[in-house]
């Protein structure tokens, strides 16, 4: 059966090789093209011309490692659609399980074997290119100081592990239940897009609980902010204000004054003479606070491991289910 599976799998896992080999070589070179220009622009920037030189590398570099985790994000799905659906369904559609099942090895051995040694070689796949893409866009990431975001998280370290074994094991139970390679393949592809969109919009943010905290109005405080407004009918409110490190849970943020109310158009039009710094300092005096909602930085490894775990066990619940199918079922 090993051999057999060997057989069967060595141009996908040739192809595989090469296109791996070629895209590790574009990602070290990447890599290293970052880390030097990390060291030179941002590190060690002439201070006179920091703002400018970090615009700069964010510039350079945003375009390509946001294409290489969105190919990483695809690589799952693609997985599933290409290696797992066709596992099964090409058997039942050629009816050559006819002859595949009716030989001295049982359907719930073939089943194993296939799930074992191509889902490891998924796996494999994905570990690869995701240990590459994170040692290669560390230092981006470090400039952006945003890991929680959708497409940096479910492209780095451990969890896109859990994508690969999931969508692997989903499409070898859509292509067994179907029993059609190509609407097999459609139908992983399209199951695999919407957790990929749904999970980091609805799921993700309330594996944990959220923290709250109270932050002072200050401007240093309005450094990590988009900016604050006024509104005549809910008062003033901080933009997009988001602690380094942390995963913020709302956009808007009310501000209040030092004893609960809330801050109004008017209390604000008396600090504003049309000098920022002036208005800040005078806005500062009227000792304003806000509260802030997020995930603390800390949890970072915890959301990684979790979401990890919950693919992986969604993966084994689907091959015990292949399993009883194709026992019970197939034929």
């Amino acid at each position: 059966m090993i051999w057999l599976t060997w057989r069967q799998l060595r141009t996908q896992l040739l192809v595989a090789a090469i296109g791996l080999a070629v895209l590790a070589a574009y990602l070290v070179y990447l890599g290293v093209r970052i880390r030097h220009d990390y060291t030179v622009d941002v590190v060690n920037c002439v201070p006179s011309d920091c703002d400018n030189t970090r615009r700069l590398f964010a510039d350079r570099y945003v375009a390509p490692v946001s294409l290489l985790g969105l190919l990483l994000l695809a690589l799952p799905g693609l997985i599933g659609a290409f290696w797992g659906a066709p596992l099964v369904a090409r058997e039942l559609e050629t009816r050559t399980d006819l002859l595949v099942w009716n030989q001295s090895v049982t359907r719930g051995r073939w089943l194993a074997v296939k799930l074992v040694l191509v889902g490891a070689a998924a796996v494999a796949v994905t570990a690869a290119l995701s240990l590459l893409l994170t040692w290669n866009a560390s230092r981006y990431d470090q400039w952006a100081g945003d890991r929680f975001a959708a497409l940096s998280f479910a492209a780095r370290n451990v969890v896109p592990l859990g994508y690969a074994a999931f969508a692997f094991v989903l499409g070898v139970l859509v292509g067994l239940l179907v029993r059609r390679t190509v609407p097999a393949m459609a139908i992983t592809l399209g199951v695999f897009a919407v957790l990929q969109i749904v999970v980091p919009m609805a799921i993700r943010s309330h594996i944990l609980p959220p923290v709250t905290n109270t932050v002072q109005f200050t401007a240093d405080a309005m450094q990590h902010a988009r900016g604050f407004g006024i509104n005549p009918d809910t008062g003033a409110g901080v933009h997009g204000y988001v602690m380094p490190g942390t995963w913020p849970m709302q956009s808007l943020s009310r501000v209040y004054n030092a004893d609960g109310t809330p801050y109004t158009g008017t209390q604000a039009r008396q600090c504003m003479t049309g000098d920022f710094g002036k208005d800040m300092e005078c806005v500062e005096r009227q000792n304003l606070h806000f509260s802030y909602t997020y995930q603390p930085g800390s949890r970072y490894w915890p959301f990684q491991w979790i979401e990890l775990s919950a693919y992986t066990l969604l993966a084994l619940l689907l091959a015990g289910y292949a399993f009883w199918w194709i026992r019970r079922r197939a034929g």
